[in-house]
């Protein structure tokens, strides 16, 4: 399984970004995909998980009405909208599967299998 994940970078408090997952490798209808982020010092968090069957998501409560996590079946294609984004949104940004046909209200990030490089998310104020 390999996960990239791109659409980075730098942003003004307020504003929006989309971030993508590209994956390959196998077929993905048993995963549940999720975006991961870590700010310097601090450990990794989850922000947001889907289920590749049914579009099932949860949500960091920090991210609720803010971010959507997404799916394209036809492209095996995750993606992170964030808006109204907030310098506490700084971090790198990382997706993930894990081998799960469920979706759990929140996750540790020992429960996924399989990882992306990160992407860096910096918000100015």
């Amino acid at each position: 399984v390999q996960l990239q994940a791109s659409g980075g970078g730098l942003v003004q408090a307020g504003g929006s970004l989309r971030l993508s997952c590209a994956a390959s490798g196998r077929t993905f209808s048993r995963y549940v995909m999720g975006w991961f982020r870590q700010a310097p010092g601090k450990e990794r968090e989850f922000v947001a998980a889907i289920t590749w069957v049914g579009g099932s998501t949860t949500y960091k409560d920090s991210v609720k009405g803010r971010f959507t996590i997404s799916r394209d079946n036809a492209k095996n294609t995750v993606y992170l909208q964030m808006n109204s984004l907030d310098p506490e949104d700084t971090a790198v940004y990382y997706c993930a599967a894990a081998v799960q046909t469920y979706l759990s209200a929140t996750y540790s990030p020992h429960e996924f299998d399989y990882w992306g490089q990160g992407t860096l998310v910096t918000v100015s104020s």
